[in-house]
């Protein structure tokens, strides 16, 4: 049996958990900073920072709490210490390595994406590697080809915007909120995909994904022309003029335009590879209609699907927790002159 302790801060959520075996969970504390970034519509990185210096500490101690163990119990630690903004990177990595150290434990590294790709084990699933995995997140869309749970290779990703960076963009131009994805979900179930909205292709790896294209369509469609007036850009319109039932379907209209590019770039990605498991993960997994398109595609694929649970899409870490399992399992150590990196196997 072995318990590890997990750390995630690689964005706006500070978190730790403890994992049994790579699979059980016997917490999984998140301290989401939502209500800090709200005003300004997206995540500000100094005031993340900032509020994960305040936060690491009670946040493992509630972990280890919630666990019911005593923290000399621990048997690793693991961290994310990649991809992510590096300032909150930073503040996870020196509390795993100053826990490791007094603790007298063995620390060992996560990259953020790869540890999404383990968030549908935490409910026991057993994928057959080489597996083909889709991270779909705020700041990752990419898919990769999975020789084992830690060790891959980038076969397509974005070349601009993340689908949820879309997400938020586009329930900020309808006027809906931050974060944007579940407003853009829930208005979409009562819309219908009516307005013709572009699907990037790309030309030189048709693998990559692109998304900037499509937020400015909206933009122009819901605003209007841009136009230049006293040496300001204005729009003519606003998403205060749109009724409901408008917005329901500029909201389904994109959604469907942005899983569309999803699965386009995941079809290239599968016809380059002959896996029979397809692993998905990150925050974009917990959109409906992306998850029910997914199934269709292993089903019309005959592929093992495996998605994590909604609690797990988001970032945590109880899935840093489970993949650090992996590599303290196989002996894939850190040492204490880890650092934190902006850029992954993904990046």
């Amino acid at each position: 049996m072995s318990l590890i302790l997990g750390i995630e801060s690689s964005c706006d959520e500070t978190a730790a958990a403890v994992v049994k075996d790579g699979t059980q969970v016997l917490s999984n504390i998140v301290a989401s900073q939502d209500a800090l970034h709200q005003e300004y519509g997206g995540v500000v990185p100094e005031i993340a920072s900032r509020a994960h210096l305040e936060r690491i500490l009670p946040v493992v101690l509630q972990a280890i709490r919630k666990a019911n163990i005593s923290i000399d119990e621990i048997d690793c630690i693991a961290v994310a210490n990649r991809p992510g903004l590096i300032g909150s990177l930073l503040v996870g990595v020196a509390a795993a390595k100053s826990l490791a150290w007094s603790l007298g434990k063995p620390l060992v590294a996560v990259d953020h994406v790869l540890a999404h790709l383990w968030a549908p084990l935490l409910s026991g699933e057993t994928p057959h590697y080489p597996a083909l995995g889709i991270v779909v997140s705020g700041g990752h869309t990419s898919t990769l080809l999975l020789d084992d749970p830690s060790t891959a290779t980038c076969i397509g990703k974005t070349i601009d915007d993340a689908a949820g960076e879309a997400f938020d963009k586009a329930a900020s131009i309808l006027e809906m909120g931050w974060p944007g994805g579940r407003f853009i979900d829930e208005a979409a179930q009562s819309g219908t995909s009516t307005y013709q909205l572009p699907r990037p292709k790309l030309k030189n790896n048709k693998s990559d994904f692109s998304f900037s294209g499509l937020k400015t369509a909206l933009l122009y469609g819901v605003r209007g022309n841009p136009q230049r007036k006293n040496g300001k850009t204005v729009f003519p319109n606003s998403a205060a003029s749109l009724t409901l039932e408008e917005k329901n379907n500029w909201s389904a209209s994109f959604q469907e335009a942005v899983v569309d590019t999803i699965l386009h770039g995941l079809s290239d990605a599968l016809s380059k590879t002959s896996c029979k498991s397809l692993i998905a993960g990150g925050g974009v997994l917990a959109n409906s209609r992306l998850r029910e398109q997914l199934k269709s595609v292993a089903n019309d694929k005959n592929l093992q699907l495996h998605v994590p649970e909604l609690i797990y899409c988001v970032d945590n870490a109880a899935m840093v927790a489970g993949l650090g399992w992996h590599l303290f399992s196989t002996s894939q150590f850190a040492d204490l002159e880890l650092t934190a990196s902006p850029r992954g196997i993904a990046s």
